[in-house]
């Protein structure tokens, strides 16, 4: 279709979004195989099984922290398309220790490999959004920006579902299951070649306006593109009058420093109000509360599945309610459910129908994380902050994020043991505290220029 939604166009988009399937795969698969790990633990080393689980766990955001960073001065210095296609070799060799760790007897292949894993979707989180945005037109970049969360989600899911028993959720089969992490990044390597750089990096970057021409007549499916060469051009031209902002800026500048706040805060929302508890542990969760280990597994399923759903529901409201709303709603609906889990978790024993509505009220706190948390904070900086400070204020979010992240995978276990039922009650009192907070501090930027956005921090 001409202008829109071309095979080159979906094919590159395609390439660069398996990344971000890698991303949900491996935050959703190391959930159902737990047990199988910690008895390879057991029986080949004299430690605690527990401690090495949450390490293994945690390790992966770790290796995000660095891949983040390392993705942005890839693509700046060699191009979007080099730096997802070392993104993709990060994944291969992460995968390959991962499944070989049992074979070798090797707790520190299964780390490492982990930890490699984490460099990719750190590297995806940051590469495949960029290359996505700048491949496509203007009018469809929304739509398009959606891939990406749909792609966390659906890999989300498929981890969720071959870690069940019938399938790979087994002593035997567990390397394997994390070893198929694989399958994403070599079929982006061997796709990515055959795709194009952006016209953008190509244009501004390697001031290579012929190839820029070349390419962004293929993947429009028309010649008609001096306008969108121009617009290019012109949004060029103003970056380089604007100043740029350093980080160190961001904290001194007052009219700077509110947003970052704001924008800390919201990531900080995402991750400490216990999503990944329930992303990376859900099977543990629901056998607490009385569910067989098969259907623990298949309830955690569900959890990918409803943000998948929640993902495509939130598109549409996106822009027809706004970000504030949405936010709102979202960690008010966590915090609510999460106090009902904690209930749940109590009444139990007593009444076993109880084991359904932990697991019903588990789905509501995640489908009301997929209504705005999951992804207002990837965005709001983006749209709180100018050109000259956007590109470090969306770095220091995604630190902090990953940085969260970390903090959660390597304490839940722990604190699940010191908690008991309690384990909860953290996360909503969290949960509360981000809402107050976003409810006087976070501007509604729907429909409103970045000057408009900008201007209200400098009064």
């Amino acid at each position: 279709m001409s202008g829109g939604a071309t095979r080159p166009l979906l094919y590159a988009v395609c390439a660069a979004v398996l990344g971000m399937l890698q991303f949900g795969f491996n935050t959703g698969v190391i959930n159902a195989p737990r047990k199988f790990i910690e008895n390879f633990i057991n029986e080949n080393y004299d430690v605690n099984s527990g401690t090495i689980f949450s390490v293994i766990v945690s390790i992966f955001a770790v290796g995000g922290m660095i891949g983040c960073p390392l993705a942005s001065w890839v693509a700046d210095k060699r191009g979007r398309k080099f730096a997802l296609l070392i993104n993709a070799a990060f994944g291969v060799v992460g995968a390959l220790l991962m499944a070989l760790s049992k074979t070798s007897t090797s707790l520190a292949m299964l780390i490492i490999g982990r930890f490699f894993i984490g460099i990719n979707c750190g590297f995806a989180t940051t590469a495949s959004p960029t290359y996505v945005s700048e491949m496509a037109p203007v009018r469809l970049r929304g739509a398009f920006g959606t891939v990406n969360q749909l792609a966390v989600a659906f890999g989300m899911v498929g981890g969720q579902v071959l870690g069940i028993d019938v399938i790979l959720g087994s002593d035997e089969g567990w390397p394997w299951l994390l070893g198929l992490a694989i399958i994403p990044s070599a079929v982006q390597f061997i796709m990515l070649p055959f795709a194009p750089e952006t016209p953008r990096y190509l244009l501004l970057s390697q001031r290579d306006e012929e190839q820029a021409r070349s390419v962004l007549a293929k993947i429009r499916g028309t010649d008609e593109i001096d306008d969108e060469i121009k617009d290019m051009n012109d949004e060029d031209h103003a970056m380089k009058q604007e100043q740029k902002f350093t980080i160190g800026d961001l904290l001194r500048i007052e009219s700077l420093r509110t947003p970052l706040i704001i924008g800390i805060v919201m990531h900080l929302s995402q991750q400490l109000g216990g999503i990944n508890a329930v992303l990376y542990f859900s099977t543990t969760i629901f056998i607490k509360t009385g569910l067989s280990e098969g259907d623990a597994r298949l309830a955690s399923i569900g959890v990918g599945s409803m943000l998948f759903i929640m993902a495509l529901v939130s598109i549409p409201l996106m822009d027809r309610l706004g970000r504030r709303t949405l936010q709102l709603g979202g960690l008010g609906g966590m915090a609510v459910f999460s106090v009902l889990m904690t209930i749940a978790f109590f009444t139990y024993e007593n009444n076993k129908t109880m084991s359904i509505f932990a697991v019903i009220f588990t789905l509501m706190y995640v489908a009301f994380f997929g209504v705005g948390p999951s992804s207002i904070p990837w965005m709001i900086l983006s749209e709180l902050f100018g050109q000259g400070g956007r590109s470090a204020a969306v770095s220091v979010g995604a630190l902090v994020n990953w940085l969260a992240n970390f903090v959660v995978g390597l304490t839940f276990i722990p604190m699940s043991e010191l908690l008991g039922n309690y384990v909860f009650v953290p996360f909503t009192v969290l949960l509360i505290l981000f809402y107050v907070f976003t409810y006087f501090k976070l501007p509604e930027t729907k429909n409103r220029t970045i000057e408009e956005v900008t201007a209200l921090f400098k009064k």
